[in-house]
């Protein structure tokens, strides 16, 4: 395997060196809406005795200069449910939903781990796939590859979660109390998590997805989630080099050996489309994450729909979910309508 190349620092090395540090005791609720860059001090005992992580991958990022680029799109949070709705009741169903013939294949294939949702896909998604948890702000993407994760982790499998939107610490604490001990998953050596600049990312991104592969490889993970790729996306101006650079990454992701999970915020005309309408076409699977808000506006209802899913056969229904204490759960029999 190739050695990371020294103009490129260590992906894992400032989460794994970091292993032994306690989180933080208390999880902020709210997430932050800063698009300014995080100030970061890198540890300098985050230096690994492996010769494949030498170079501080997150050390690399902070000594780049970048102006942040002006966003021309609506920043604004809230996501409507598509036309046609109107008036809808939540009702327990008694019988199965009908599914298509499960696929003759020989693909391995993986449960995503979440309840309900699993259940509405025949045999499962299959492995090394990139998929995409798309939606509005609330609607649960974070916790979707969380939960993904988790499910990994609790069968001794290793992970790697990088977030462009909050702190390693935050990302531990609002795991753990949801009952996932990433805690001692990082305590343990078995997931990395690590949170990295949107525009230090941006700017590095031809290095980081060539070394990417070889890194996750090294560590030995078997999944891996970045939360979210619409923060990355807003730090090209320029379409035609925003679609090059989230394909070329798309691609890197699918040659790193990993089941992948992106979270993306959805356009704010519609919620079938992401931000800006390129990560569905590059992914293997979309699941799409949706308010339901009837015109009595009695009360607003999660709802999830499996777009597409390559190489798997899957409910083609629209299901309601909620978010709980332990993570999302997918009401496969129940119907909106």
């Amino acid at each position: 395997m190739a050695a990371v190349s020294d103009d490129v620092g260590d992906w894992f090395e400032r989460a794994l060196g970091d292993e032994d540090d306690e989180p933080d005791s208390e999880p902020d609720a709210e997430r932050e809406d800063d698009d300014s860059a995080r100030d970061r001090t890198p540890d300098a005992d985050d230096a690994s005795d492996d010769p494949l992580f030498e170079e501080d991958f997150g050390s690399a990022l902070q000594d780049i200069e970048a102006a942040k680029p002006a966003i021309g799109d609506d920043d604004s949070d809230a996501a409507t449910g598509p036309e046609g709705f109107d008036d809808l009741d939540f009702v327990l169903g008694t019988d199965e939903p009908d599914f298509d013939e499960e696929l003759d294949s020989e693909l391995a294939r993986i449960d995503l781990g979440i309840e309900g949702l699993d259940r509405m896909i025949q045999g499962g998604v299959p492995e090394r796939s990139l998929l995409v948890a798309m939606g509005g702000a609330g609607t649960g993407k974070t916790t979707f590859g969380l939960q993904f994760l988790n499910h990994a982790l609790e069968q001794d499998e290793r992970a790697v979660f990088i977030t462009l939107e909050e702190s390693r610490d935050r990302v531990i604490n609002s795991a753990t109390e949801k009952g996932y001990a990433f805690d001692e998953y990082v305590a343990d050596g078995q997931l990395a998590v690590v949170d990295v600049d949107p525009i230090e990312m941006a700017n590095s991104l031809a290095s980081i997805r060539n070394e990417l592969p070889a890194l996750v490889e090294e560590f030995g993970a078997s999944r891996l989630v970045l939360d979210s790729v619409s923060l990355l996306e807003m730090m090209y101006e320029d379409r035609a080099k925003r679609r090059n650079e989230i394909y070329d990454f798309a691609r890197s992701l699918k040659g790193a050996g990993v089941t992948a999970l992106l979270t993306s915020e959805a356009s704010s005309e519609t919620a079938y489309a992401s931000r800006y309408g390129i990560v569905e076409y590059l992914t293997d699977a979309v699941f799409v994450l949706q308010y339901i808000r009837p015109d009595d506006f009695r009360e607003t209802r999660l709802a999830i729909e499996i777009q597409k899913i390559r190489d798997a056969n899957h409910s083609r229904e629209k299901k309601p979910y909620e978010i709980t204490s332990e993570g999302i759960s997918v009401y496969q029999q129940a119907n909106l309508f």
